[in-house]
């Protein structure tokens, strides 16, 4: 088909709504995963243009795009391969040239120095991400338009989205978690029946290429440095995080022991009457949910919170393990869901409901009166940090692949924890030097330098049986990212719970 010069095309204010001027649009959508997926399928629907272009080319990849062929035709067309992922020009011209996109659709992992992105802002072709979408297209017509309760932080979201879900749905609310976890946004909102609400789970990176939501609710968790290399610096991840709670409506929901938090809420162009909510694991001020002898309690919505507070729930509800960041997420999770009158009662029977996710601050085994913890999530120093407060004696196996962060602040921070670190990862420099620095009365030990992530974990977790006193804890809690050694943390975490199973079968003790 001719192709228009985008300047003579529909402008992008016009695309709002399932009935939006999408047919025909020539989009570029670039990566092409789950998310890369929904939005192809997406806007073929809508009758759109689309090329998808991916460095690679899987199986699985090639099996999804004969699917979508089958469905939509040649309103798709598909390039795999590096080379199609260095130029905007993939849609024909009447003249039997190239021209470039209106739009570009992408997976949250295309860095903005990537040809195409870098390419994208030159011609001034938007970039949108898939939440991006989602927001402008809206409930598919006649079904329910829902509430978006959306929250990001460098830590503890996907723990906080799920028990956002669990309250709402505790609540007998049609209830989704989605965004960067669960199902694709997009096939959400597709849903004919329509959710009441939605629980969106946001990273800095989708955030990146996402303009104001006009949630409901919003919430910053916390902030930490992360993703150093992708943002370019902590000024635009900071600038990033902060977008979510551009133009909310009810509650923008702030972390009250996090002051970065709450300077974005006070900097944020929210909707006039919009409150700031803080949460905080101390006694809450006014206009904030809190902790009180144990008990979770909310001071902000309800009519005489400056002289009265309502029960939520109990420390106890959480059953054996329940660290303080947990509590603050539940806190975080129940401010959303009371900014949409979700019921004390619903908020309490999800806490107790709740179950810990896999790999993060897991218990594995206890045996010798030393307790094994799997929290292969903490990829980074904040979420680290957050781990070995849980526990006061600690042999930490900690390394891996750096993503341009400080790890004095860590180390300062939990070194009167340390008995033992047992150092993994190829590189294990930076670490290593902080640990010099900040704990030099801590011994380590270095099992790091080979890409065998099998048997490095296996070293790890024989050198911590080695030194490991009963009282303590062996966490492993990285502060880095997997690659270097491990196919994803996952497979990190998996490989130390069976280095550590078969410990304790040659021990005698059994891991159930």
């Amino acid at each position: 088909m001719g192709a228009r010069p985008v300047s003579e095309h529909r402008t992008l204010p016009q695309l709002h709504g399932w009935d939006g001027p999408w047919a025909g649009l020539r989009v570029l959508v670039t990566g092409f995963g789950v998310t890369g997926f929904s939005v192809a399928d997406t806007l073929a629907e809508l009758g759109a243009h689309i090329v998808v272009v991916d460095g690679t080319a899987t199986g699985t990849k090639q099996d999804d795009a004969a699917t979508l062929s089958t469905m939509w035709g040649d309103r798709l067309e598909f390039r795999f391969g590096e080379d199609h992922t260095t130029t905007l020009r993939h849609f024909a011209a009447a003249d039997g040239t190239t021209d470039i996109p209106e739009l570009i659709v992408t997976s949250p992992g295309w860095r903005p120095d990537s040809p195409i992105i870098a390419a994208a802002a030159v011609h001034h072709v938007p970039v949108w991400s898939d939440i991006q979408l989602a927001r402008r297209l809206g409930a598919r017509p006649g079904a329910k338009d829902p509430d978006w309760l959306v929250l990001t932080g460098t830590n503890g979201k996907t723990t906080t989205v799920m028990m956002l879900e669990a309250m709402l749905s505790a609540d007998g609310r049609r209830a989704a978690a989605c965004g960067n976890i669960g199902m694709p946004i997009l096939d959400v909102i597709r849903d004919p029946e329509g959710y009441d609400a939605l629980a969106v789970e946001l990273s800095s990176f989708q955030l990146h290429y996402t303009e104001p939501l006009h949630p409901v609710a919003s919430a910053v968790l916390n902030i930490a440095e992360d993703h150093m290399d992708w943002h370019g610096g902590l000024e635009s991840y900071l600038a990033d995080k902060a977008k979510i709670y551009e133009s909310t409506q009810v509650a923008c929901v702030y972390n009250a022991q996090d002051s970065v938090t709450e300077k974005m809420v006070a900097a944020a162009d929210v909707v006039e009457g919009a409150r700031a909510i803080g949460f905080t694991t101390d006694s809450p001020d006014v206009s904030m949910l809190g902790l009180v002898d144990d008990i979770l309690i909310d001071r902000a919505f309800l009519d005489n919170r400056r002289h009265q507070a309502l029960e939520l729930a109990t420390r106890a509800d959480f059953g054996s393990l329940a660290p303080q960041h947990l509590v603050a997420n539940a806190l975080a999770a129940a401010a959303l869901a009371r900014a949409v009158d979700v019921a004390p009662a619903s908020v309490q029977q999800a806490i107790r409901a709740y179950e810990p996710a896999e790999h993060r601050i897991q218990p594995v085994a206890k045996a010798d009166d030393v307790l094994w913890i799997n929290d292969t999530k903490a990829t980074n120093p904040h979420a680290a940090a957050a781990s070995l407060a849980s526990f006061t004696d600690v042999v930490w196996i900690a390394g891996g692949l750096s993503k341009g962060v400080d790890y004095d602040p860590l180390v300062q921070q939990v070194a009167a924890r340390l008995r033992h670190v047992i150092l993994i990862g190829t590189d294990s420099t930076q670490l290593r030097s902080s640990l010099e620095r900040h704990a030099p009365q801590v011994p380590v030990t270095e099992v790091s330098g080979s890409d065998d992530g099998e048997a490095v974990m296996r070293s790890a977790v024989r050198s911590a049986d080695r030194y490991a006193q009963p009282g303590q804890a062996v966490v492993l809690a990285p502060a880095a990212a997997s690659m270097d050694q491990f196919a994803s943390y996952i497979s990190r975490g998996e490989q130390f719970i069976a280095a550590v199973t078969a410990l304790m079968q040659d021990k005698g003790f059994s891991t159930e």
